[in-house]
């Protein structure tokens, strides 16, 4: 039996690393998150983790304490122990014990029944190259932790069986043995189900560059070994640099118990015998006659299931990543003998998996992957996380970039030293990684398969699912508790989600409508309706940071708005033979911006009141007040001078009621973009504007129309003191976009030459 004397837990000591990790976890590079929630590490008591870095062994005891309050045994390798004796009184005092502890699995039982958890690494050791081959079957788990769940859950049901015989001398020695206060501890331990936790940690992204860490080492140690020069190299990064770090929780296992009267007979019998859990667990060892020998078979097939069952869940919660993709879709193009790749096939074969493993069951997929911002551009190369992907590929010299391909070199297809590996070869480490999840496969295998035949219209309908998924992502990031002071001042209730109409025997001009600066594409529904009856297809696009918060809204710049009109566009041309644009407002601007990007199938723009001069006077002085929101920011104890004003509007059902600063200065500038492109212009422009409009003063649109170029243009006032498209009133502005689009759809446009 362990000498329980010699490991009891330092609570002084424990508690300090807790409160240092606690500490430095605000300066490190490291970003922990527990999925799906932190309650499953309150209710588990033997927890599974998988083992890819050295550090990583500290930070679950760490999560638990935190989640649940209570303190942690982890099983470390022995060798930890030998280093020196203060390091290992400093490892007991922790919570620590050696893998070769005598007695090992009873001393945890007794852990846990007097309330405690425990922390597995099943593996047995690092897996540097997450290598476990196929639905795991290159690594086998040591049978420890479902031995302990096993016969920890047995004990348990004899303590209960003991109550109901009234057997008090027996409980009061269990009571005795494990320490515990009295018999209702013990009833209360014996009561809890025992619950096996597997649980998978994720690293993204795993980089080669040198860090300060490995360079300071070098520039003082001179030539490191290689093992800790690797370790320095991948684990600084991993710690000191921007990495996710995902802790994902299965379902709990529990044992079955044993299912036959007979097999609890036999068990019934062998307890007798016991009078300590080393005998509770020296059971198979003891077992001499035919009938232990048959229980101990039986007792060994449970603790399979679990041990088998914890392993391929402890894999199946890996946290998919675009890496893993693009590695697993690289090593399979090389395994079909390609070194030369198309990188517009890749890209695209790339994003039809990531929406494959979208749309796909019993994946769990990295948040980079549920954000379009962070992969939208990944059919024509333009993704930070693709980038940061080749980045490293070229780091580590596997794969060589040209301006049409990639091409996998030869390094890519070595063997490489276990400790080398992920340094020389992290594409061979994310694609192991995956292994054991089919589902990755597939969808990989499945759009290398399908890439070439994917249409246009097909890219489209993904495109814009990418859309409403932004949307959704971004409302519920910008409605955390930190934003709330703004958020709970709004009152918009309309849907903020774009729309695509498509009516039975829709026309072939599509028709791309553009809200306001503060809207959503709720103000551009009725004229969608009205357009949609009349045969038109219809994008209702949203514009970056609308529709979710004022926060979203104050990180965007003018660019990221033109860029939303870029990827609607992109959509409804897919759909159909000709675009006109319409936007109101703002939108207004944008679609004249982007018909001075001079995109083929766009045929035609209204622009409904852009606002090319506000009548606001407050308008005048945004500059300003962005400029000493941006000097504020530069000092710690200044939060601006005023980063948010408010935003008086007709349609508080869909505007934002707190407009921020920063988003009428980009206003600004895209009033001078606009100005800029509109000689680019070859395309019938209709201006329509209000001379009694409250916001957009009408000498602006009269200057729109006398610097657009040609005679195919005009500009059409309203009679409705609004500013809006919306409305009731605003019937007449939504005729006048129909009757022009009529016009463009029958090739017949009627412009005047003067407004």
């Amino acid at each position: 039996m362990a000498d329980e004397r010699a490991f009891r837990i330092k609570e002084s000591t424990y508690g300090w690393c807790v409160k240092l990790f606690g500490a430095l976890e605000k300066r490190l590079g490291l970003n922990i998150k527990v999925h799906p929630n932190e309650d499953l590490l309150s209710d588990g008591q033997i927890f599974l983790f998988n083992h890819f870095a050295r550090f990583e062994t500290i930070i679950p005891p760490y999560i638990l304490l935190r989640a649940s309050g209570t303190h942690c045994r982890t099983i470390a390798d022995r060798r930890l122990f030998e280093l020196n004796d203060r390091f290992s009184a400093f490892l007991r005092g922790v919570g620590a014990v050696p893998n070769d502890l005598p007695g090992l699995l009873p001393f945890l039982a007794a852990e846990v029944l007097r309330g405690r958890k425990v922390v597995v690494f099943p593996e047995g050791r690092m897996v540097k190259d997450r290598f476990i081959g196929d639905d795991g079957e290159g690594l086998h788990h040591h049978r420890g932790a479902a031995v302990l769940a096993m016969t920890l859950d047995l004990f348990k049901r004899r303590i209960l069986q003991l109550h109901q015989m009234g057997d008090d001398r027996r409980i009061a020695h269990w009571v005795s043995a494990l320490g515990l206060k009295d018999t209702a501890e013990l009833f209360a331990r014996a009561l809890e189900p025992t619950l096996l936790v597997p649980a998978n940690i994720t690293f993204y992204p795993i980089r080669v560059r040198e860090n300060f860490l490995s360079r300071t080492m070098e520039r003082f140690k001179g030539d490191l070994p290689r093992n800790l020069s690797e370790e320095l190299l991948i684990e600084g990064n991993l710690l000191f640099k921007n990495t996710d770090m995902d802790i994902r929780l299965a379902e709990p296992m529990r044992p079955r118990g044993l299912r036959h009267w007979w097999e609890r007979f036999l068990l019934s019998r062998q307890f007798e015998k016991i009078a300590s859990l080393e005998d509770l667990f020296g059971l198979r060892e003891q077992a001499l006659g035919p009938a232990e020998r048959l229980l101990n078979r039986c007792l060994d097939k449970e603790m399979l299931r679990l041990r088998d069952g914890a392993m391929t869940a402890m894999y199946a919660q890996t946290t998919v990543n675009l890496s893993h993709l693009a590695s697993c879709m690289t090593l399979h193009l090389l395994g079909q003998g390609k070194r030369h790749v198309n990188r517009l096939a890749f890209h695209r074969a790339l994003y039809i998996a990531l929406k494959n493993l979208q749309a796909a069951r019993g994946v769990s997929l990295h948040r980079s992957l549920h954000w379009p911002d962070r992969y939208r551009g990944l059919p024509d190369g333009k993704s930070p996380e693709l980038d940061r992907f080749l980045a490293t590929c070229r780091d580590a010299g596997l794969i060589a970039v040209t301006p049409s391909s990639y091409t996998f070199l030869d390094k890519l297809a070595r063997e490489h030293r276990f400790h080398d590996v992920r340094m020389e070869n992290p594409v061979a480490v994310y694609a192991n990684e995956v292994a054991a999840l089919p589902m990755v496969r597939e969808a990989v295998e499945d759009a290398l398969r399908t890439a070439d035949r994917v249409t246009e219209a097909d890219l489209a309908s993904l495109l814009f699912d990418d859309e409403l998924r932004a949307r959704t992502w971004n409302t519920r990031y910008f409605h955390k508790p930190r934003f709330a002071e703004i958020n709970d001042k709004e009152t918009a209730t309309a849907s903020a989600d774009p729309y695509l109409l498509t009516p039975p025997g829709a026309r072939s001009t599509g028709v791309l409508l553009i809200h306001g600066l503060s809207g959503s594409p709720a103000e551009m529904r009725p004229l969608a309706d009205k357009l949609k009856a009349a045969g038109y297809p219809v994008l209702g696009l949203r514009l970056a940071g609308h529709g979710t918060s004022p926060h979203d809204l104050e990180g965007r710049v003018w660019e990221d708005w033109a860029h939303s009109v870029g990827r609607g566009y992109r959509i409804i041309a897919a759909l159909t033979d000709r675009v006109v644009a319409v936007g109101f407002g703002t939108g207004g601007l944008l679609a004249l911006t982007l018909a001075g990007e001079q995109h083929c199938r766009l045929a035609g723009v209204a622009s409904i009141s852009a606002p090319v001069v506000v009548r606001q006077r407050q308008f005048a002085l945004m500059p300003w007040m962005h400029r000493l929101n941006r000097l504020a920011s530069w000092v710690p104890t200044l939060d601006g001078i005023k980063t948010f004003t408010d935003n008086e509007t007709s349609q508080p059902d869909i505007d934002y009621r707190s407009m921020p600063v920063s988003a009428l200065r980009e206003l600004q500038g895209l009033i001078d973009a606009t100005l800029a492109r509109l000689d680019y212009i070859h395309i019938p422009v209709t201006l329509i504007q209000g001379e009694d409009d409250p916001v957009a003063d009408p000498t602006g649109a009269r200057r729109l129309y006398e610097r657009l170029p040609g005679e195919a243009k005009d500009l059409y006032r309203l009679s409705a003191a609004i500013h809006g498209i919306h409305q009731p009133e605003a019937e007449e502005a939504r005729e006048r976009v129909s009757q022009f689009i009529s016009w463009i759809d029958s090739g017949t446009p009627r412009l005047k030459e003067t407004g």
